[in-house]
């Protein structure tokens, strides 16, 4: 059985921006495109990006990042109840973003891992598996 990996926002702008962890998540993408690793994305985790990329630079490089992505060998994962009820009992309990909640939710109902390098995750580690694109933050 393959893997899979839950992409969150943060690893996303990694890969873009070429920031630490960038190599990371590249060989992730490598990997999905030659099937030895499944990669999700939450449709939700997938807006996020658009309007962070579209407030801090412009929406038709927020376009172009998205049609980009839609053409990488990872699943985008619409938002449907049992994944939204998942994403609200993790918001309820607090100290998540909504989008992020969205991340570990998909994670948990796929038992798969998180691939991230924010440390909000740390909330929810003994609830879901973080692979993190760089050194994990101190607990």
């Amino acid at each position: 059985m393959v893997e899979t990996k839950v992409l969150d926002t943060y690893a996303l702008i990694a890969f873009f921006e070429d920031e630490p962890g960038a190599d990371f998540v590249r060989n992730l993408l490598l990997e999905a495109e030659a099937g030895s690793l499944k990669l999700a994305l939450c449709v939700v985790n997938l807006g996020e990006l658009w309007y962070i990329i579209a407030r801090t630079i412009s929406s038709a490089l927020a376009d172009a990042l998205v049609e980009e992505i839609r053409g990488l060998s990872i699943e985008i994962v619409d938002a449907d109840w049992e994944l939204t009820h998942q994403a609200a009992i993790y918001k309820a309990k607090g100290g998540l973003s909504y989008a992020d909640c969205y991340t570990a939710a998909l994670a948990k109902l796929r038992q798969a891992e998180v691939v991230t390098g924010d440390p909000e995750f740390q909330k929810l580690r003994d609830e879901i598996t973080l692979c993190w694109v760089e050194n994990p933050p101190p607990e």
